[in-house]
């Protein structure tokens, strides 16, 4: 079962640093490291979404409160752009010696600035993603506003930010202004995912167009469409967890080592996230199986029964492909609607199961090509001789028994 295990370890200015490992049901394919957002915590919607995405997919994940912040020890006051950066090196060491060698960094904001700065210290690192991250470190400064010049005259200031208190010395100042991300991210010499959105009102999309040209290749960009800076729609953070573990699976070392299940295995395992969402692994791969909100849920995948129709609808668009590929009949594409209902057993003509009521799936067939009214309809009829369709249609023999423990 995918667990979230609580952790702490000494950061570069010897504060314990609180911490969390999403870790995934099953094997573990990478090690990755997640850096928050400036003033945020490891547990901002965001890296918590994001970190529980990956786990499903066999990611695990490292993500801390850098000093000061969240439940970490140490002043705020004393800490700067450069000591996020080695508090993110000591956390790639803490990693690597207890756990596994960190294979991706991950930043999200100021934590994106962060990881690309640490990113020649952390030799390990195969693969670097931004989420919504400034070109330089001294874009946080707009965050101050008038305030700057009181911090510059009296050399500290304390400021409501994201509605807390926090105390910015002129020092931070100071370290931001002297960190140019350019000649780093030019030197990176790993692979380079940056995600942003168009529309950030908090780190304008200018900044995924400079650290992009920066980057040499490999490197993508991928757009988060209208998601906000915080990724504050789970729809937003689970897609972003999607495109990174679709994404990093290239750069990885040992992908073929990921959980492989023998023969026709299938392992589902609760993740520990909400009441219902469930690991799914096949061979290799990672799929989530979730109830909608409605019935306790968080609606992060698909339900049991939606699996059941997914089943059914795919088994009939392999099915129709591989006869009309046999048969040289001339279907360009094919799309199966499913809608699956309890219904009544007087209400199905041609049922005679014991059960007072039955389930009933409702199977739409488009069929696209140069195809004439016969082809059409021994296309309807072949999709009857589906695998998925007779195994639903007739009566299953389902055998349980204990397992040994893990």
């Amino acid at each position: 079962m995918a667990t979230i295990r609580k952790l702490e370890f000494a950061g570069s200015q010897d504060a314990i640093l609180a911490a969390r490992l999403d870790l995934p049901a099953g094997k573990v394919r990478a090690y990755a490291l997640f850096a928050h957002c400036f003033t945020c915590s490891k547990d901002i919607f965001a890296a918590s979404r994001i970190a529980s995405g990956l786990a499903t997919q066999g990611f695990a994940v490292l993500r801390f409160d850098f000093t000061g912040l969240g439940a970490s020890e140490g002043e705020f006051a004393s800490t700067n752009f450069s000591s996020n950066v080695d508090d993110l090196v000591k956390a790639a060491d803490y990693l690597r010696d207890n756990f596994g060698a960190p294979e991706i960094l991950i930043g999200h904001s100021l934590g994106g600035a962060a990881v690309l700065a640490a990113a020649a210290k952390i030799p390990d690192v195969r693969a670097i993603v931004t989420v919504g991250a400034p070109a330089d470190a001294e874009h946080v400064i707009h965050n101050f506003g008038a305030d700057i010049d009181r911090i510059e005259a009296e050399g500290e200031a304390t400021l409501s930010l994201a509605g807390r208190p926090f105390t910015i010395q002129k020092q931070f100042l100071d370290d931001v202004r002297g960190s140019s991300l350019d000649e780093a991210v030019a030197k990176l010499k790993r692979p380079l995912l940056v995600l942003h959105a168009p529309g950030d009102q908090t780190v304008g999309i200018e900044n995924a167009g400079r650290i992009f040209a920066n980057a040499k290749h490999p490197k993508s960009y991928v757009s988060l469409d209208t998601a906000d800076h915080l990724l504050s729609k789970r729809t937003d953070a689970a897609y972003a967890a999607d495109i990174i573990a679709a994404w990093a699976a290239r750069f990885i070392t040992d992908i073929e080592e990921a959980p492989k299940n023998v023969g026709n295995l299938v392992r589902v395992a609760e993740t520990g996230n909400g009441r219902f969402q469930q690991a799914v692994t096949v061979g290799n791969h990672h799929l989530v199986a979730d109830e909608p909100v409605s019935v306790g849920g968080l609606d992060t995948g698909p339900s049991p029964y939606d699996y059941l129709s997914i089943a059914l609808g795919a088994c009939t668009t392999m099915t129709l492909r591989m006869y009309a590929d046999h048969k040289k009949i001339p279907l360009a594409r094919v799309a199966v609607d499913v809608d699956h209902n309890k219904m009544h057993e007087e209400d199905c003509e041609h049922c005679d199961q014991k059960s007072s009521r039955i389930d009933r799936f409702e199977r739409i067939i488009q069929l696209e090509g140069d195809l004439d009214e016969a082809q059409r309809q021994r296309l309807l009829e072949i999709a009857d001789r589906c695998p998925v369709h007779r195994t639903l249609e007739q009566e299953s023999d389902i055998v349980t028994r204990l397992g040994a423990p893990d």
